[in-house]
C-alpha cells in the first residue's frame, strides 16, 4: 500500500490515549528482569514495564535457528488498535501525513525539526508547550539527499548553524533560533562521505550527526555497505571509512576514525551526565533468530567493535573464520545487549523535568523491528535503566502495541526526542506520524 494511501487512512484514526494491548504481559512478568532463554522474547508478549537483561553468556551459538525472512506487512491502524505505555502515563497522536518521517531532534525553542529522508527535506514542526497538536508546519530545507542527521551548533541555547547528514555529505544552513525556513542555501561541510542506498549501490544510507559537549568535535556514523562483509576481497574498497564512527572538527577538517566495526550505528547521543559518546547499533543479520544482539553503547576513543570478524567481544563471525586472530581479546563488549534484530534507530537521554525522577538520566530508543527473525521483535520504544550516568545492561519496554493481532504492523518507531516542556517524541514511519508521550501526574 502507498504511504499516501496509509496516511489519508491514518487521518480518519482518531487520537486516542493509552489502553490495553492485543497480549499484554501477565503482571508476574513485569516483576523480575528476564535474563537467559526468557530474554529472548517476542512481540507477543511486550509490554511497559518487561525488563530484560542480556549478557555475553546468553549468546547461542551460530546457525542455532535458520535465518528467517520474516518482512512485515505494513496496514493502516486498525479499529480498536491501540498503544501501551506504563502507568500514570499518556499516549496520543501529534502530527500525521508526514512523509516517512525519520530521525528528530528538538531546538532550544522547542521547534521540533524531522528528517523525512525520502522526500529529501527537513521540516520544522511549531507547538506550544504541551500542546497535543502542532500549530506550524514548515520545509525548513529541501532538495537534499536523504538527510537523516540533524545537529545544532554550537551546542546551547543560541546556535547559528543547523547541520544536516545527507547520504553522501555534510552540510549546514545558517540559523537563529525561532527560524521556520532556511536563512541560506546549504553549505558543504564534509563533501565525501560513503553514501548509500539503491542509487549508490545500496549499503546503509542514514548518516547521523552530533557534537561533542563543548562542540569542538563533530561524529559522523556510517553503516557498512554490506551485511557481513561477504566480499572480503573488497573489503577495503567498498567498505572504507564505513561501519565507523567518524570525527571531524565543525569546519569540516581534522578527519579521523574515531571508532571502528560498529556496524551500523544509526542514531547517536551525548550522554549529559558524563559527556560519553553514545550509539544505538544494528547487528549483523544470517546468523540465526537470537544471533547476534543490537546493542546500545558508549563509544570508546579509539575502540573496535567486532564487525566484520567479530561480534560482542570475543566471539568469532562463522563467516570470517580465522581470518584475523590478531584481533581475538581486541574486540569491546557493548554495554546494553538488545534482542537480535529488533533494528535500534535514534536513541535520547532523558533530560526532562517532567516524567518521575527515576527516569532523569536513562535513555530510549525506537526499536523499528526485526525481518530476520521468525518471531517478530521491536515496533517499540524502549527505556535503557542508567545508575549515575552508567548503564545497569538492562533496559524495559516503555511503548508497545504496533503489532496487531495478525502478526501485521502499523507502526516503525525510528526517532526518540525529549520534547520542550518534557513529553517523550516518537516517530514512526510506516503511517508517517509522530506520538506524544507525557506524564499524566505531572503538575
Amino acid at each position: 500500500m502507498k504511504l499516501q494511501t496509509l496516511a489519508v487512512a491514518l487521518a480518519l484514526f482518531m487520537t486516542f490515549a493509552v489502553s490495553s494491548s492485543w497480549f499484554p504481559a501477565d503482571a508476574d512478568d513485569q516483576t523480575a528482569v528476564r535474563t537467559g532463554t526468557a530474554a529472548f522474547g517476542d512481540w507477543t508478549t511486550d509490554a511497559p514495564g518487561v525488563r530484560r537483561k542480556i549478557t555475553v553468556a546468553d549468546l547461542p551459538p551460530p546457525f542455532a535457528t535458520e535465518s528467517a525472512g520474516n518482512r512485515p506487512r505494513v496496514v493502516a491502524p486498525p479499529a480498536g488498535a491501540r498503544l501501551k505505555v506504563p502507568p500514570g502515563f499518556k499516549v496520543e497522536q501529534f502530527a500525521s501525513g508526514l512523509d516517512a518521517p525519520r530521525l528528530l531532534r528538538v531546538a532550544p525553542n522547542g521547534d521540533i525539526f524531522i528528517a523525512e529522508s525520502h522526500a529529501n527535506r527537513i521540516r520544522v514542526v511549531r507547538a506550544a508547550d504541551g500542546a497535543s497538536k502542532p500549530e506550524r508546519l514548515e520545509v525548513f530545507a529541501s532538495g537534499l539527499d536523504q538527510p537523516f542527521g540533524i545537529a545544532f551548533w554550537p551546542p546551547g541555547p543560541n546556535p547559528k548553524y543547523v547541520y544536516v547528514g545527507n547520504t553522501g555529505s555534510v552540510v549546514r544552513f545558517p540559523y537563529q533560533v525561532g527560524d521556520l525556513h532556511a536563512r541560506g542555501p546549504a553549505e558543504v561541510m564534509v563533501p565525501n562521505i560513503p553514501a548509500g542506498g539503491r542509487l549508490t549501490g545500496g549499503g546503509h544510507w542514514t548518516r547521523d550527526v552530533v557534537f561533542s559537549r563543548d562542540g569542538s568535535k563533530m561524529f559522523v556514523s556510517v553503516g557498512s555497505h554490506s551485511n557481513d562483509a561477504e566480499h572480503l576481497a573488497r573489503l577495503f574498497e567498498s567498505e572504507e571509512r564505513r561501519a565507523d564512527v567518524l570525527e571531524f572538527n565543525p569546519d569540516g577538517t581534522g578527519f579521523r576514525i574515531y571508532a571502528a566495526g560498529l556496524r551500523n550505528c544509526v542514531g547517536m547521543a551525548i550522554n549529559p551526565t558524563s559527556g560519553d559518546l553514545w550509539c544505538s547499533t544494528n547487528e549483523r543479520d544470517g546468523l540465526g533468530d537470537n544471533l547476534p544482539p543490537d546493542y546500545i553503547t558508549h563509544v570508546q576513543d579509539g575502540g573496535f567493535y567486532g564487525w566484520p570478524w567479530y561480534y560482542i567481544g570475543n566471539h568469532e563471525d562463522p563467516h570470517h573464520k580465522g581470518e584475523r586472530p590478531d584481533l581475538a581479546g581486541k574486540v569491546i563488549v557493548p554495554d546494553v545487549l538488545l534482542q537480535a534484530h529488533s533494528a535500534s534507530l535514534e536513541m535520547t537521554f532523558y533530560d526532562g523535568h517532567q516524567f518521575p525522577e527515576d527516569y532523569r538520566g536513562d535513555a530510549f530508543a525506537a526499536e523499528h523491528g526485526s525481518w530476520n527473525r521468525a518471531r517478530r521483535t521491536g515496533y517499540k520504544v524502549i527505556r535503557v535503566i542508567m545508575r549515575d550516568g552508567k548503564p545497569t545492561g538492562e533496559y524495559e519496554d516503555f511503548m508497545t502495541g504496533f503489532v496487531t493481532e495478525d502478526g501485521d504492523v502499523w507502526g516503525r518507531p525510528v526517532g526518540v526526542a525529549v520534547a520542550h516542556d518534557g513529553s517523550l517524541l516518537v516517530t514512526e514511519d510506516a503511517n508517517g506520524t509522530v506520538w506524544r508521550i507525557s506524564y499524566a501526574g505531572a503538575k
